[in-house]
């Protein structure tokens, strides 16, 4: 990585799908100087690119920060890991790989909330600037972006049976999750080409690296931002077990995620004055909301076992399984090696209550006791569900002012009684769609929680015994106004001039779907908003936005 480390019109903190996204889009023109730093090394580790080797990337210090909540109540007093992408490319590198806008209800929420522009027609053509479907140009979606959306490399029986099966439950068969209304059962679209996984890196920093305006740093920690007039003017960073300090003539935007994000202000004085001052931090700006109102989806995990079909624990069991599958993949990119962790998808109300699907279903040919551990030893099935729509609210803290102390995070699940409402709901579907007659050839049977838990009680108690995080945290940094918010419309940070926060920390209410996507639209429209604030302010600015696609990339190729 390039190590010019002068002065820079613009500091990028994270290099994860929205700091690989604004990198691109800023140093387009090439009068700025960006610079873009990320604590973690390159994403040239070969499990990276295969797209199972999520399995090798999550608890791997070389790709994830490795953090963990505290002790959850709700979950029965079990504290969780939360993985966070600690490379090049962000959790793009480490993530599930699926392509998910959300519905149109979430960003009309939004906008209902104060923060104008960020509805769902306002999004749509934001989502499409990125976006490169391999269906091609439409009124929902666009080829001429560089965000790589396929269709799966993949054939299961089992996850054919199920999507019938869900239709038989009211759960009708769609073609696309992403038109705005997402109800409905089908395979995942995913990033990917040809059976390899598209990062935020190759897809947005890599074709930028050759602008002599764009500056990387890896291996990067951001200790915390300074001040000069109230305004932020630069960071301080450690390389090396070096410490430096650089600065910015325009803006500092913090790009870590919905964990780092709030960290970094925290160390620099912005967050709430209790925790500043508990911590013998000085308090440059009380914002009470930062680190407040951390949301996430908890899946719950229901397992079926199986006859008369193939899962991937028998096919992974055997030597010959496992030969097999990876000459699948090295022969054509093609099967088990080439899966998503999730394949089927399927977007449900728990109950007729609910104005729109409340339920996120992810559904797999396998089945483990938890994640980490091997496969199990009989033919399963997994079908994860989640609530879209959580009512509880977590935090996010830092337990001292040193950049290298791991965070306190309590999600705080299953806190409000609304959540666990949904949650013994989404066990009864659950089992309704495993009951109707397009699975009866594979004689399911409940495995967890079991079937011998019926009341509402016990439902609800399995929820907590079952329960744990899909990694989709945000809404630490949430953008609008009022006591709770951090950001505003045009996500600059309240009452500090030159500092912004682009990523899903500025979520004021989770989307209904994986979160990895909107982070990227929410990136595009910043990087738009950056150029118009800059021309209101008089700045000369190239206001073309027009990008080109990089060329195929080998496998782990860097």
């Amino acid at each position: 990585m390039q190590t010019d480390v002068g002065l820079h019109d613009y500091i990028i903190v994270g290099a994860g799908p929205a700091g690989c996204l604004l990198a691109n889009r800023l140093s387009q023109n090439p009068a700025h100087r960006v610079l873009l730093l990320e604590a973690g090394g390159q994403d040239n580790y070969a499990w990276i690119h295969v797209p199972v080797g999520y399995l090798y990337c999550i608890g791997n210090p070389r790709t994830d920060w490795c953090f963990k909540t505290e002790a959850e109540p709700g979950l029965g007093g079990r504290a969780l890991n939360y993985p966070r992408g600690k490379v090049l490319g962000g959790c793009s590198s480490i993530n599930g790989m699926i392509y998910m806008r959300g519905q149109a209800r979430d960003y009309d929420g939004w906008a209902a909330q104060g923060n104008m522009g960020w509805g769902w027609k306002d999004v749509l053509p934001i989502f499409k600037r990125s976006e490169n479907h391999y269906a091609g140009d439409s009124d929902l979606h666009s080829a001429k972006g560089e965000w790589r959306v396929e269709q799966q490399r993949l054939s299961w029986t089992l996850l054919d049976a199920f999507r019938e099966a869900a239709a038989q439950t009211g759960i009708p068969s769609i073609p696309d999750f992403n038109g705005g209304d997402n109800e409905g059962c089908s395979y995942f679209q995913v990033n990917q080409r040809r059976g390899v996984r598209w990062n935020a890196s190759k897809a947005f920093l890599r074709p930028a690296l050759k602008r002599p305006n764009l500056t990387v740093i890896t291996g990067a920690e951001v200790s915390r931002v300074f001040f000069e007039n109230n305004r932020a003017s630069g960071v301080i960073v450690r390389v090396n077990g070096q410490e430096q300090t650089l600065r910015a003539r325009r803006e500092i935007i913090l790009c870590c995620g919905a964990i780092g994000s709030p960290m970094v202000l925290q160390r620099s004085g912005i967050g709430p004055r209790p925790l500043l001052e508990k911590l013998g931090i000085g308090v440059r700006h009380a914002l009470p909301g930062v680190g407040a109102k951390l949301q996430d989806h908890l899946q719950l995990r229901l397992i079926y076992k199986v006859s008369n079909g193939q899962t991937l624990n028998q096919m992974a069991g055997s030597l010959w399984g496992k030969m097999n599958m990876g000459l699948r993949y090295a022969f054509n990119r093609s099967g088990p090696l080439a899966m998503a962790p999730s394949q089927l998808g399927a977007f449900a109300r728990s109950g007729p209550e609910q104005a729109s699907a409340n339920l996120e279903y992810h559904v797999q040919p396998l089945s483990l006791e938890r994640f980490g551990e091997p496969l199990h030893g009989f033919p399963a099935f997994t079908a994860s569900v989640c609530d879209l729509r959580p009512q509880s609210r977590g935090t996010v803290e830092i337990r001292s002012a040193l950049a290298d102390a791991a965070p306190v995070i309590r999600p705080n699940y299953l806190s409000h009684e609304t959540d666990l409402k949904v949650a013994a709901d989404a066990i009864r579907l659950t089992r309704r769609i495993a009951a109707a007659p397009a699975l009866a050839p594979f004689e399911p049977v409940e495995y967890l929680p079991g079937a011998s838990l019926q009341t509402e009680e016990e439902l609800r108690e399995a929820a907590s015994v079952v329960g744990t995080t899909i990694f989709h945290p945000v809404g630490t940094c949430k953008m609008g106004q009022g006591r709770d918010a951090v950001v505003d419309e045009r996500l600059r940070v309240h009452g500090i001039a030159g500092l912004r926060v682009v990523d899903a920390s500025i979520m004021p209410n989770i989307t209904s779907g994986n979160t990895c996507s909107p982070t990227v639209m929410i990136a595009e429209k910043a990087a738009q908003m950056i150029i118009e604030d800059q021309l209101r302010n008089g700045m000369p600015e190239i206001t073309s936005l027009t990008t080109s696609l990089e060329t195929e990339v080998d496998l782990g190729e860097r």
